[in-house]
């Protein structure tokens, strides 16, 4: 999983460089904590400084899978406090592992801007996620997930970034393939909206969405 996060890095920083050669980051900021392994390497590969903006309060659970929206706006500012001397009058790159609705990226964002940033840049490891989860993971209904039926710059509109890249599924696929397990193929269903069951039909789906959305549940 090190190795698998570090790659993610280092692919990441050669679509930046790719799509953005001229960039002008001052400074990379995880996500604490997952994100930390991958951001790091991000700044290694774009000779860019790496600074912890973010002390996380380790007393707040996972924002994205908490049942109400209202819960997840409080709970995203008591998890995180930004440290203002490492933002003031910079450009910078924040880090995180997934987007999922955009509701912590809103929030993140806000704070950096709070916090003296003079511009704040978002890259995610993965992939938009488009489509929910079926096989353990209790993510959003479809319609909640922040990129379905938007763009990219629709989504970086959302959450209120300068400017927003995500991972191809391609590379991240490539990040946590290893020759020696000898496994070729993966569920990438969040992504792509393909599930490896062949089993998962459009009104199965809308059933999940009827009891897991805000709405249902409230």
């Amino acid at each position: 999983v090190y190795t698998a996060r570090m790659k993610m890095g280092q692919n990441l920083a050669k679509k930046i460089i790719r799509t953005w050669k001229d960039h002008d980051i001052d400074v990379v900021m995880p996500i604490p904590d997952t994100s930390r392994i991958s951001a790091l390497e991000l700044s290694v590969s774009l000779k860019v400084p790496f600074r912890e903006g973010f002390i996380k309060n380790r007393y707040i659970g996972r924002t994205f899978i908490m049942p109400e929206q209202s819960q997840r706006a409080e709970s995203v500012r008591r998890k995180l406090n930004a440290i203002a001397s490492e933002f003031k009058g910079k450009k910078v790159l924040l880090f995180d592992v997934s987007i999922v609705r955009g509701t912590t990226s809103k929030q993140i964002i806000d704070m950096a801007r709070e916090a003296g940033a003079n511009k704040v840049y978002m890259a995610s490891a993965a992939p938009a996620v488009k489509y929910p989860n079926v096989y353990g993971i209790d993510m959003a209904a479809t319609t909640e997930l922040v990129a379905h039926n938007r763009t990219e710059e629709e989504i970086e509109t959302f959450i209120g970034a300068d400017w927003l890249i995500y991972q191809t599924l391609d590379d991240l696929i490539e990040a946590v393939k290893f020759d020696e397990t000898g496994v070729q193929a993966f569920d990438t269903s969040c992504f792509s909206g393909e599930y490896v069951t062949n089993d998962i039909s459009q009104k199965y789906l809308k059933s999940l969405e009827s009891k897991r959305s805000d709405d249902a549940i409230s």
